[in-house]
């Protein structure tokens, strides 16, 4: 054994640990909605070429600021006026936006002129403009709400910023804001939503992580009652974290929404294999062994075990490779690599410092310990005397877990994915209830030879377009070529809301069109291709789910393709929101093909250990029912299945598989001593029935500490995990012994 080598062993790993904890100090922390695109998909391949001719769906900022009970009030509008132009010398700003900024063309004895749409310094034109505004819907729920109580800054930026880029134009933004004495001011967009993740992201890592030792220290004195031994137990874990955390910094690695769960897997993985280890240890130390002998014994039982424990936990994250989107995979390899190290922390450093500790040190005997005998005692008698009543409630069980399976749904929402109570997600629901909302509902348009996009003809099917989406309700405002020509028609018409028709006729047409090309009043949103072949229909969708923005889109597209007419114009959705909402699909059929590849692993790691077939069945049999548990809840609780849902799946089969395997490794060994089948059970059922129970106790509590994240999907994460893992533990203490004496026993 290693034992000579301890005082290196040791010195190597606390250095390791510094060079870690420094390392830690430069991770990564990102958020992009391109990261949870599904990578090789044909609708992003499509969307990636389209916004090379125009521009991304969420390069905006929209900031409302309030003015109660009314917006047209000339020191507001000043003071907001001012306001925007300050926000063009952001950085990264492009363009900004806003309805004292704006301007509309007007005909003239003199030509073609442009009046500002609200009069600022002219109050006694307030209440027209207001009419004029309201009753236009290329303003209303884009740049002011119906109420007239705020007014829309759309910020348009560059594309693509990242984290370091958006989180210098928040500040700017923020500093401004504080500059200001408005009655309110909401922000929501790309560069506010990942600073504001980013920021979760952090304050969750260090939530999770300092909930996490505190209830490990707690765990560990109710079991062991000894201080030094919970101290090296203690260091050991957090050992395990800080490495993990440097290694990450040093791979370059980025963490992301779902980083908040890699302290608590550390913490409880590396609790487990530690109690696995000190509960054998102290088994051996009262048995009258030496401290070398007996951690020899423990190493060569639980050790092995420990190891194999670790190999299937990490197979069951390395499942998540299978999945199209990348903090997915992520989430896989990180966890993976965490799971291997918390083992060669605990099975090298650990072990090491244990047997410098005297046996008085590690563990107090105490009465409550000994009192797991007699629970076990009654599990085992239990499984004898109830066999075909489990069975039974075993199919019983199997028919309500299939019942609450067909029943999940993929119905995303962003919403639930933001931080609880937070002030973005209260400005997310702002925008949702008084403007357009956020999700991108993008129609690219494809000009079909000989048109041009801004051909008459073209024009009034893209007003076809628009028109089908204006008469649903989830969709309050839409922009197109359409819209700027009906504006036009509005004016000529007295501005008139009727008047807010597409031109009857061609020559009505093309006067408008030398109208608005000579006024430049588009807004600066990109609308035509450089060649005229393409144009596209921008709006917005409230975050219904995306199975209901399915369903709508659906019955849009049918919509449109009765009234268009396709041999002057096609039409395509496209969009990120497009791409997001397909990711539900994808993760629900990954992950049945990632458990496939995960069982098939597992399956040939007991082929290897156990070297018989009979114990493949036996060993799956109990770890298949907490996947299908937790596939109930999610179905009976009404749980959306996204991207940071879907992780459940590999971390209880990872994790619930451990107790198995622990239980089988004991039972084969005592089976080689001699000892009979029933005899080898009993046995088994005391010992390892008591470690599993703690590690169990560990795992539940571990990752209920989630319930305190402001994350909405770790808290569901958390629950999930918690619940399945107590089955697991009941499957593995009734189930498995009886399906033993079955299917094994000669």
């Amino acid at each position: 054994m290693f034992f000579r080598y301890r005082k290196w062993i040791i010195s190597g790993f606390i250095l390791w640990t510094i060079i870690s904890g420094f390392s830690a100090l430069n991770l990564k922390f990102a958020f992009d909605f391109e990261q949870f695109f599904p990578q090789g998909d044909e609708d992003l391949e499509f969307f990636k070429s389209f916004i090379e001719e125009f521009e991304t769906d969420d390069n905006f900022l929209l900031i409302a600021v309030e003015n109660k009970p009314d917006v047209f009030d000339s020191v507001f509008l000043n003071e907001f006026h001012e306001y925007c132009l300050s926000l063009r010398d952001m950085p990264y700003v492009v363009n900004v936006q806003s309805l004292t900024l704006a301007r509309s063309p007007v005909k003239t004895p003199f030509g073609i002129s442009t009046i500002p749409v609200i009069h600022r310094r002219n109050p006694d034109r307030y209440n027209e403009d207001r009419q004029n505004i309201l009753n236009d819907p290329r303003y209303l729920y884009n740049l002011i709400n119906k109420d007239a109580t705020s007014l829309v800054a759309l910020v348009k930026h560059r594309d693509t910023l990242d984290h370091a880029e958006s989180l210098e134009l928040m500040n700017e933004v923020s500093e401004l804001n504080n500059q200001y004495d408005f009655d309110g001011i909401h922000m929501l967009g790309r560069a506010d939503l990942q600073v504001e993740l980013v920021r979760m992201q952090k304050q969750e890592v260090m939530l999770t992580a300092s909930l996490s030792i505190i209830l490990v220290a707690i765990i560990l004195f109710i079991l062991f009652r000894r201080i030094p031994g919970i101290v090296v137990s203690l260091v050991s874990i957090s050992m395990a974290l800080i490495i993990f955390m440097g290694l990450m910094a040093i791979l370059g690695k980025e963490f992301n929404l779902l980083s908040a769960l890699y302290p608590v897997l550390l913490l409880i993985v590396g609790t487990s294999d530690v109690i696995h280890i000190k509960s054998k240890y102290i088994d051996e130390l009262r048995k009258g062994k030496n401290r070398q002998d007996a951690m020899s014994v423990t190493i060569k039982e639980i050790g092995i075990a420990t190891f194999l424990t670790s190999i299937t936990t990490a197979v069951g994250f390395m499942t998540l490779l299978t999945s199209r989107v990348e903090p997915v995979r992520d989430f896989g390899v990180n966890s993976a690599i965490g799971v291997i190290v918390a083992y060669i922390v605990v099975i090298f450093f650990t072990t090491s410092v244990l047997t410098y500790l005297p046996r008085d040190m590690v563990s107090k005997n105490t009465s409550k310990i000994s009192n797991w005998d007699i629970y076990l005692r009654w599990v085992y008698q239990f499984t004898i005397k109830r066999s075909k009543s489990i069975v039974v409630a075993s199919f019983l069980t199997l028919g309500i877990l299939a019942w609450g399976i067909s029943l999940i749904s993929t119905n995303y929402r962003i919403e639930n994915t933001l931080p609880k109570g937070a002030r973005v997600t209260k400005d997310f629901n702002y925008f949702e209830e008084e403007y357009a909302g956020f999700r991108p509902f993008e129609i690219a348009v494809f000009i079909q030879d000989p048109y041009k996009a801004d051909d008459y003809p073209v024009v009034r099917e893209i007003d076809k377009i628009e028109s089908v989406l204006m008469k649903e309700p989830t969709i309050k405002a839409t922009t197109s070529l359409a819209t700027y020509y009906k504006s036009l028609e509005k004016m000529k018409r007295g501005n008139s809301r009727k008047g807010y028709v597409f031109p009857e006729d061609s020559s009505t047409y093309l006067e408008s069109r030398r109208l608005l090309k000579r006024s430049k009043t588009t807004d600066g949103l990109v609308l035509v291709n450089k060649d005229g072949t393409k144009s596209r229909v921008s709006s917005r969708i409230a975050d219904i789910g995306a199975d209901s923005i399915n369903m709508v889109s659906a019955r849009l597209n049918k919509s449109m393709h009765e009234v268009v007419d396709t041999s002057i114009i096609t039409f395509k959705r496209t969009g990120t929101g497009v791409i997001i909402d397909k990711n539900s699909i994808y993760i629900r059929d990954n992950l049945l093909y990632g458990l496939g590849i995960a069982i098939i692993a597992v399956s040939l790691l007991m082929a290897l250990l156990f070297r018989n077939i009979r114990m493949l069945f036996i060993a799956l049999v109990p770890n298949l029912f907490p996947l299908l548990l937790a596939g109930a809840i999610i179905g009976f609780s009404n749980i959306e299945l996204e991207a940071g849902v879907s992780v459940v799946f590999a971390i209880v089969f990872g994790i619930a598989v451990d107790d198995t395997i622990h239980f089988l490794s004991k039972y084969i060994l005592v089976l080689r001593t001699g000892k009979s089948h029933e005899e080898s059970l009993r046995i088994t059922t005391y010992e390892t029935g008591k470690a599993i129970i703690f590690t169990t106790f560990i795992l539940f509590f571990g990752f209920m500490v989630m319930l305190f994240s402001d994350h909405q999907p770790s808290v569901t994460i958390g629950l999930l995990i918690g619940s399945t893992l107590i089955g697991a533990l009941v499957c593995d203490l009734t189930l498995l012994p009886i399906l033993l004496r079955k299917y094994l026993k000669t």
